[in-house]
């Protein structure tokens, strides 16, 4: 069996689409049609099911991409390895999100450096865009806040975020105790400070805390973390980051806690792996060394 085509059905079965797959595979999407249809007729079974949107595998689709996938990987890996061997590197692509990746996870792998091990990252804030550049190859390990489907991924939980409702002295001393009186009401009076236009932290912190939707509209959009912290500390409006990011904030008094509730909200963020590549030593150790960081995050 030719691997050029099983590395095309591979890419095929990750992507869900032979369009993205000729992309990622910088192939034509005929030429990607024309090798699935080559490898089918090799097999005298069909792999996919085409539909509107891309295409689904068969049970022969699926139990040949498990079977496939984790050697067409070491391949890979051999190959890259014979490269790096000349300067003495091993080369890691980690993709994340920006905040959690520059503050935790790389500041983690640092010492692996001295070992020989080469970092290369890639911030994406998108979780589908992770996980569909993980599932395509372009990354080696990935941190994401969503478990995959399937079984061509692997997740392993790393560890839970904190999120804490924020904003800067004055608003906290202007509100005072009504707060704790009136909840969501009276925060819905502040302009909120966001990541993107639907809320989606201030979202989930309201339906965890208040079991209901914000009213409150957006005055800054700023899709870092890190500028959503800075716009809230200068007055800009609440803001729900995680704790580990606004911590030093909070210490120094340039933003305050406006609610300590019980039970605060949590994220869970996972490691991400293409299911059978654990057991490439660089891969391994940079996840377990992620793993044991993280008891302390």
């Amino acid at each position: 069996m030719d691997l050029a085509l099983l590395r095309t059905f591979v890419a095929v079965h990750r992507a869900g689409s032979f369009t993205r797959a000729a992309s990622l595979l910088g192939l034509s999407q005929p030429a990607v049609t024309g090798q699935i249809r080559t490898l089918e007729r090799q097999l005298g079974r069909p792999l996919f099911l085409r539909q509107a949107r891309g295409v689904t595998p068969t049970t022969i689709g699926d139990e040949l991409a498990h079977r496939a996938a984790p050697h067409l990987d070491a391949l890979v890996e051999i190959a890259e390895t014979g490269l790096d061997e000349e300067s003495g590197v091993r080369t890691l692509h980690l993709a994340g999100p920006p905040e959690f990746t520059s503050l935790r996870a790389l500041p983690a792998l640092t010492p692996l450096t001295s070992e020989g091990l080469a970092v290369r990252t890639a911030f994406l804030a998108d979780t589908e865009e992770i996980l569909e550049g993980l599932a395509a190859g372009h990354h080696d390990l990935a941190i994401a806040t969503a478990r995959p489907r399937g079984g061509l991924l692997t997740s392993t939980p790393l560890c839970d975020e904190e999120h804490v409702l924020v904003a800067a002295p004055r608003w906290a001393a202007r509100l005072g105790h009504a707060v704790l009186r009136e909840g969501h009401v009276v925060l819905e009076q502040l302009p909120v400070v966001e990541v993107h236009e639907s809320l989606p932290l201030v979202s989930r912190y309201w339906a965890a805390v208040f079991d209901s939707r914000p009213a409150a509209a957006a005055m800054v959009i700023a899709p870092d973390l890190r500028a959503v912290l800075e716009c809230a500390a200068a007055g800009a409006g609440l803001a729900v980051l995680p704790r580990y990011l606004c911590e030093g904030a909070l210490e120094r008094g340039e933003v305050v806690a406006l609610l300590d509730p019980p039970v605060p909200p949590l994220r869970t963020y996972f490691l991400l792996v293409r299911t059978g590549t654990l057991t490439l030593p660089p891969l391994a150790r940079a996840h377990e060394w992620l793993l044991r960081a993280a008891v302390d995050w």
